[in-house]
């Protein structure tokens, strides 16, 4: 006979399963509902995961090794009427600005956790619990089916991404383009001395399929000529995948529904553009808060108390806000095309580089200091 549930966690990608693992530290019983299987694909994607993050990670023991998360030392970051902003990490007295993680090693290190943690059982349909967590993406089924407003500022731009070798080993060092209202990344993988970066190339829409549609070849050159031929000849060695871009936010991120508690966390509760690479960033934000609410919960309280998910939810409300408006205006800054836009950014932009202490607590706050 199953054991009784405290919590029941809906989705387990890397925020459901990181989720896991913190409750089960507490000596929860954790329930957590598998997505039903899908045919095995090439995840091209990486994360740009930041010091608070990694933190987290290694408490749980499943952080990638030094191939698969890759220490970012610079980023440059170049406007299309020369403005540049560079960062360092150490003028900023850090080991690292950031990790480049590859999905597909991050989610085997959490799977590998939870097969051999006592605590969470893994399910394959909800049980009942005194608190359920949402952690299934921006198309939470669980969400619509609770009425939860999901409020969705569309870009009408995709992110196109893809992983190509480069002629020139990346030093370490992530780069970015702004021009024409499209923004290129450059992140740096298969560690230290690799010669490989995961691309990010925000685009409108049917840019997007034009590249999507592009030979290995063509995609290559127009890399290159958006790069400024940095990185020498590019080898495209992946499939191409792209998404949709959005801001969305859900009305609510806690409530009671049947006598029971739920609560929202990770792309269920909201979404950011991915220009400064925050988002699976505010995930792990979202259920390291929500595990220290419960830690820190008064004995007479249970998991599931209203009180308790309130509290949660205030606080990455907060957060959130200050990001979410963050990412929003810079992707109105940077998203727009036309000369007077040019002139705008790049102004700020040189204004930005030289600001000293300004960018400084900028980069640390973007590193998750806070």
């Amino acid at each position: 006979m199953s054991q009784p549930l405290d919590i029941c966690i809906r989705g387990d990608g890397i925020v459901g399963r990181t989720l896991a693992m913190l409750l089960a530290r507490e000596r929860l019983r954790v329930g957590l509902v598998s997505r039903p299987a899908a045919p095995p694909a090439t995840d091209v994607r990486a994360y740009a995961l930041n010091a608070s993050s990694r933190t987290l990670l290694e408490s749980l023991r499943c952080w990638p090794d030094a191939q698969h998360a890759t220490e970012v030392l610079t980023m440059q970051v170049k406007g299309d009427d020369g403005g540049v902003v560079n960062f360092s990490a150490t003028e900023l007295n850090v080991p690292g600005l950031a990790w480049i993680v590859d999905v597909p090693a991050l989610e085997t290190q959490l799977g590998e956790a939870v097969r051999f943690q006592p605590q969470i059982e893994q399910l394959t349909a909800p049980r009942p619990a005194a608190l359920t967590v949402i952690c299934e993406g921006k198309a939470s089924s669980t969400r619509a089916e609770l009425g939860i407003d999901f409020e969705i500022t569309p870009y009408h731009q995709s992110a196109v991404a893809a992983r190509i070798t480069c002629e020139v080993a990346h030093a370490q060092m992530a780069r970015q383009w702004f021009s024409g209202g499209e923004i290129l990344a450059f992140l740096p993988t298969s560690g230290p001395q690799g010669n490989s970066v995961a691309v990010v190339w925000s685009v409108d829409e049917v840019r997007a399929q034009t590249l999507l549609a592009a030979s290995p070849e063509e995609f290559c050159q127009q890399l290159q000529a958006a790069s400024g031929n940095c990185l020498g000849q590019l080898t495209l060695c992946s499939e191409r995948s792209a998404w949709p871009l959005q801001m969305a936010r859900a009305q609510r991120w806690s409530g009671v529904h049947a006598g029971k508690a739920w609560a929202l966390a990770g792309d269920a509760a909201h979404t950011v553009h991915p220009l400064a690479g925050q988002g699976l960033n505010l995930g792990l934000a979202d259920v390291a808060a929500l595990a220290q609410v419960l830690q820190k919960r008064e004995y007479w309280r249970s998991v599931g108390d209203e009180k308790l998910m309130r509290r949660y939810e205030r606080s990455r409300k907060a957060d959130l806000l200050a990001t979410g408006a963050t990412m929003d205006g810079l992707q109105q800054l940077f998203g727009r095309n036309g000369a007077g836009w040019q002139s705008l950014r790049n102004w700020g932009m040189k204004g930005f580089e030289r600001s000293g202490l300004i960018k400084q607590w900028v980069a640390r706050q973007a590193m998750g200091f806070k």
